[in-house]
Formats: C-alpha cells, structure tokens, sequence
C-alpha cells in the first residue's frame, strides 16, 4: 500500500485527460504530471488515496521516445502547456482518444458508431511531426503581482494555484504581446503604480489583456485596474505606441475581490473600443470582453466545418437558431448561405458587436437575441431546421437540450471545447432515439495544451419528416400508482418503460395542457395551440 512520501520507480503507460503520465504500481493507478507514456521514471507520492494517488516527477530514468526538450524555460511550472515535453505527433494522438474516450465512455457511444462518424483530426502545419507550432494565439492575460524581492512582476498562473510564475515572453503569442508587456511593467514601476493583492484587495493593476487580429494587423491594449482611474495614463500611451499596430487602448475596472477578470465598465484611453479580425471573406468587430477563438488559423477550418454539417446537401433555405453566438461569427457564416438565422448571446457587448458586425459585412437576415440561452427557451420554442450550439465549458443546461429536442430540428452541430461535457450532453439528446451521431471531428485549436476542440453533426437519421405528431390518450393510461398525483419524472419513466422512447418536460406540460390539465404559470406551455411535438 502506498503512503505520502514513498519513492517509487513507475512505468508511464498512458496520459490523463489533464495531460498527466498515469502508470500502475501493485495495481494502484499514479498520476504524475510531467510524466509520459514510454517514460521509466522516478516518483515521489505526495498524496495517497485508497485507489489512486499523485505523484511528483524526480528524475526520467529512460525516456519516452516521445519525449522532447520543451522550448519553453518555465514550461514545467507554468500552468499553461501541458504538453509542452511531448512530440507533436503524439500530441495529435493522444487528443484524438481524449475525444473518442469521452464519447464512448461519458456518452455511451458504441465504438463502432464511433469508428463511422470519426474524421481524421484538423492539425496545424508543422515541419516534422515534432515540435508544434509557436505563436499561434490571438490573445493573452497576464496577472500581476510581486516577486519575491519585490519587483512588480507578470506572468501566468502556476497549475491550480494562484501563484505567478513569471514570463515575459511566451511562445504561444505574438512577439509584439511581450514588447507591450515590457513597456507596462516598466510604466508600473516607473510610476509605483502597485499591483493588485488578492488576499487584502489593495494595489491597483489586476490583468494586461492584449488581442490582435492576425489578418488585419490590429491590436488591442485593456488594462485591467480596481479603479476608475489610471494614473499617468498619458504617459502609458505615449509609450505603447510605439509597438506598430495598436489601434485601441482602454481600460477596465473590476473593483470586486473575485476570480472573474473582467468588470462590467471600459473606457477608451485611445483609438477605439474595438479591434477588427477577418475570416474567409467576412469581417468581425472584437471588444475587451468578445468570445472570439483563440487560433484563427484552426478556428477558419473548425467554422468551415460546422457549415458543412449543417448545409451539405440542402438547397432551399432554411431558419437556423445558432446559441451561445458570441460575436455572430458562425451565424454571419450561415446567412451568407441563405439561412434566416436567429443567435442568442448573453453578453451584451458581444451582442453590440453580432449587429455591428451584421451591418458591416452588409447582411440583414440574422437576429441577435441578448439572452442566456436557458432563460429565452424557457419562455420561447424554436421554430428552425437547424441548430448550431457553441457553448462554455461547462455544456448546456438540460433544460435548453430538452427544449431543443423538442424543436426537433432537421441537424444539430455541436460545436465543443471540453469533451467531457460534450458528450454528456450528447448522450442526453441522443437517448430520446431521435438523433444519432453522423459525424464529428477533433481541432487543434490549442497546440502544446490538452484541451482541443470538437464538431459533431447529429441528425435524425430515418426519420423523414421534420417532426412528428404523437398524441397520447389519458383514458387508455394505466394510472395505478399515480392516483395521489404523478410527477413529471413517474410520467417520464413510464412513457419510457411502456412505449421505449423518451419524452420532455415539455412535452408533458403541452399533453397534460390539451386535456384540460392547469398547469402552474412557470411551466413551459406551447406558444400555440397546434404545437408539434417530437
């Protein structure tokens, strides 16, 4: 039985989903971060459970062939390329099982369903298969903080701490973000401007966030400060325009002591409140606080795809409900193909920025809809033959996979940057046996790190027509057992047990609602009373 502090020789065998090295000793699964599949290492237990445990990496006694030498000096201790040691190739690998793992084992996906609808996952050019490609990012966050000797520092945040470990020049970013960031610190120290403390709330400088458009050339400088006011702003610009392509410079305050980085106020230091990046032939409006991807490059073939899943082979046009739109980037996408497209977004300034762009690229058959996704369909249903979801990390709501599978659209893509959840909420949609899985395939749209990126297409299959009219008879029910009331779950499980297929809430509320049922005023109702159900 292993116990804290042990040393260990351990046989890497496999990478975990977070990118550390997992081998086995006496059957006990250790995760050492740094490790690698191939590598015959030496291992400290630093925490011992009764069936895993974590190791420390002290030395590689025979290296993974694999394994390279990280270009980075503070790849081991930032918490920002997991990967960094690993030959690209393996990289590339080692993504697609994350995925295809996920899909089988989260959603319940058989293997051979899966084998039919993988495609080869999209990778950056590299040279040879090794070294993966550096200054790929459109945008970075710096904290700020003190050193040990008590210089003003900046950097990234160690792994799962808050502790800065201190990069004036990251590889995944454009060489010009490391010239901005010299002239900030120096302008810091310059003018004693102190740093933000997050265990008493004092010091001023909290972030530098800094985005470029790679195809236009212009950058942008947000400053983010506890404060209203930067002092010697002045100065700061005078100094920052000497880096060529800045177009906008603003601040922003977050006055509150929490994680969140951005506050709800921006004010223009110089330029403008925006930056413009293209893709393909459309051109987009990017704020401090916009979703926009990362990786241009990967992100032009991700979008190309998503429109392949939920246009190939249609001729006419068709109403396209894309949520979670961020700055309307797929939903502009789609209207250029004929779609009436309707995106929702809950953050208002990505929205200012959905029309702005709509207006600019000269399309007016997209409605930008300023709401969280799970508020609006709670009031509303989707009347569409498409839809495209590109959500957080954290996935969909239920509610809105319910609301959604009610819709009963014709495609759904589901655009994903965590396989975990994407596959959860994959296998919520596809129990109620309408969908099924056609396609999906992986991005690399963050190379050196373990998250990827991911396209699936499902659609119904056989099922021919756009949806389906079920009508069910209270009378024939057997009720035995519902006599004191049935909750919506009892009538759920029934309908499975009885009839093999899954229902919604929604489904439920508009039956029970037909028969003369009161419903309270929260539940979902119809919007009319010749809804279609599923």
């Amino acid at each position: 039985m292993l116990k804290k502090n042990d040393r260990i020789e351990l046989e890497i065998t496999s990478l975990g989903s977070k990118g550390e090295g997992i081998g086995r000793h006496e059957g006990i699964a250790v995760f050492v971060k740094d490790a690698l599949p191939g590598d015959r290492a030496k291992v400290l237990i630093i925490k011992a459970k009764k069936n895993f445990c974590f190791g420390k990496l002290l030395s590689v006694l025979r290296p993974s062939t694999d394994r390279i030498r990280p270009i980075c000096p503070v790849s081991n201790s930032c918490g920002g390329c997991q990967l960094s040691g690993l030959r690209y190739g393996a990289e590339l690998i080692f993504k697609e099982e994350k995925v295809r793992s996920a899909l089988s084992r989260i959603g319940g996906i058989s293997e051979d369903e899966l084998r039919g609808a993988a495609e080869p996952i999209f990778a950056m050019t590299v040279h040879d298969g090794a070294v993966a490609p550096e200054r790929y990012r459109n945008k970075a966050c710096f904290p700020f903080g003190k050193g040990r000797d008590g210089r003003i520092i900046a950097g990234f945040f160690a792994g799962r701490t808050h502790s800065i470990i201190e990069c004036e020049d990251c590889l995944m970013v454009p060489e010009e973000f490391s010239d901005i960031l010299a002239i900030v610190l120096e302008f810091a120290r310059e003018y004693d401007v102190e740093p933000y403390d997050e265990v008493t709330g004092e010091g001023l400088l909290r972030h530098l966030l800094i985005r470029k458009g790679f195809k236009t050339g212009e950058i942008m400088v947000c400053l983010v400060i506890k404060d209203k006011v930067l002092p010697h702003a002045k100065e700061l610009v005078s100094a920052l325009l000497s880096v060529p392509g800045i177009e906008s410079v603003v601040t922003n305050t977050n006055p509150d002591r929490t994680n969140v980085i951005l506050g709800k106020r921006t004010r223009l230091l110089f330029g403008r409140e925006h930056i413009f990046e293209e893709i393909g032939d459309l051109r987009f409006r990017i704020s401090a606080a916009s979703f926009f991807q990362v990786n241009p490059a990967v992100a032009s073939a991700l979008y190309d795809k998503a429109m392949e899943y939920a246009f190939s082979g249609l001729e006419e046009p068709v109403r396209l409900w894309d949520l979670c739109c961020g700055t309307g980037t797929m939903s502009l996408m789609a209207a250029k193909r004929g779609a009436h497209v309707y995106g929702i977004e809950s953050n208002p300034e990505a929205v200012l920025d959905a029309n702005e762009n709509m207006r600019a690229n000269n399309i007016d058959n997209v409605t930008f809809i300023e709401s969280r996704v799970e508020d609006y369909l709670q009031k509303n249903s989707l009347e569409g033959d498409i839809v495209i979801m590109d959500p957080p990390r954290s996935g969909m709501e239920p509610s809105s996979l319910e609301a959604i599978i009610s819709a009963a659209p014709s495609r759904i893509v589901y655009v994903s940057c965590d396989p975990a959840t994407l596959a959860r909420d994959l296998r919520y949609m596809l129990d109620y046996g309408f969908y099924r899985l056609e396609k999906y395939r992986t991005f690399d749209q963050f190379c050196r790190t373990c998250h990827v990126e991911t396209v699936c297409l499902l659609s119904k299959g056989d099922v021919k027509s756009k949806k389906i009219r079920v009508e069910f008879s209270l009378e024939d029910m057997d009720t035995d057992g519902f006599k004191k009331g049935a909750t919506y779950n009892a009538i759920r499980d029934w309908i499975k047990e009885k009839y093999g297929y899954r229902v919604t809430n929604l489904n439920i509320a508009q039956v029970k609602q037909k028969h003369g049922i009161i419903e309270r005023e929260n539940y979902n109702k119809p919007k009319s009373p010749d809804s279609k159900q599923p």
